[in-house]
């Protein structure tokens, strides 16, 4: 009897444990916001974000975020990604490749523009969103990781994308640029490994308010004509981020989001019926160009 009640008394503590789930990208905007969301609820999640440098670490335990939630990690390294990833039984990628302007490193200025060009100076997309990402996904199934979430975005469906412009010039190998169709070799990359996946394709970030719009959701990059209406707070991706979570609608699905303008429609709070109005389609990956 008493063995039968120390059983229940384990297994319901096991129950009640807050769940252990690693953030890329935490130390950076979206990334650190889906972090800070489950900070802020302990009883559920035991989050660890996941930093590129002590500078990193550093500057978020000066902004209150206990040490012992932090590692350093460089997503490139697959043995530091992969140490750092020990104990957790999720992950949230929130890494990316980020363009910034090249004028301070070499002041070189676009001669069809006029401004300074831009580019990836810490790490093209294919090293950051392709063999990252990989490195994350090979990781997280060799530590136990049962559901991977990517924050990754809308456009991928077309390989001429101006976002895929960015960071190259003409002659250029496909290694440089061509962010899009990277993070899409990555989902692929995902959904074939056989984990559990939630793959979001927010569309143009704005740094605005979240819980305060209407959410929409679609698959294959169908736009909507209207300003701003193809767009989406950052803090409302990562409450999408971490309520995949918790809904087992999210479980295996990839789609796009978007949101209203404030004030047209109701905010979204029913997470859990978010992706009904999809009747179970995802995006659709014979679509675009994934490069060999």
């Amino acid at each position: 009897m008493q063995r039968l009640l120390l059983a229940s008394l384990v297994a319901t503590a096991a129950a009640a444990a807050p769940r252990r789930v690693a953030v890329t990208g935490a130390g950076g905007q979206t990334g650190q916001l889906a972090f800070r969301r489950m900070l802020a609820r302990r009883d559920e999640f035991d989050p660890i974000g996941i930093v590129r440098n002590a500078e990193r670490r550093d500057e978020l335990v000066e902004k209150g975020v206990p040490a012992d939630n932090v590692r350093i990690a460089d997503v490139t390294d697959a043995d530091e990604i992969c140490k750092a990833l020990e104990g957790c039984e999720a992950l949230l990628i929130g890494s990316s490749a980020k363009v910034a302007t090249l004028e301070f490193d070499t002041g070189v200025i676009d001669p069809a523009t006029g401004r300074p060009k831009l580019g990836f100076p810490k790490g093209q997309p294919y090293e950051v969103d392709w063999l990252g990402q990989r490195n994350q996904i090979d990781a997280a199934k060799k530590c136990g990781c049962t559901h991977i979430v990517i924050c990754s975005s809308m456009g991928g469906t077309d390989p001429d994308h101006m976002l895929n412009g960015l960071g190259r010039d003409d002659g250029d190998p496909d290694t440089k640029g061509n962010i899009l169709q990277w993070k899409r070799k990555a989902e692929r990359y995902l959904i074939d490994s056989g984990l559990t996946y939630t793959i979001i394709h927010p569309g143009g970030l704005v740094d605005k308010p979240g819980g305060c719009r209407e959410l929409v959701v679609g698959v294959d990059d169908v736009m909507v004509e209207g300003e701003g209406t193809n767009t989406i707070p950052r803090d409302d991706v990562a409450e999408t981020m971490v309520q995949s979570l918790r809904h087992e609608a999210f479980r295996n699905r990839s789609f796009d989001l978007r949101s209203k303008l404030e004030g047209d429609g109701e905010a979204t709070s029913d997470f859990a019926r978010l992706l009904a109005p999809l009747g179970g389609r995802n995006c659709d990956y014979a679509l675009g160009k994934i490069p060999d």
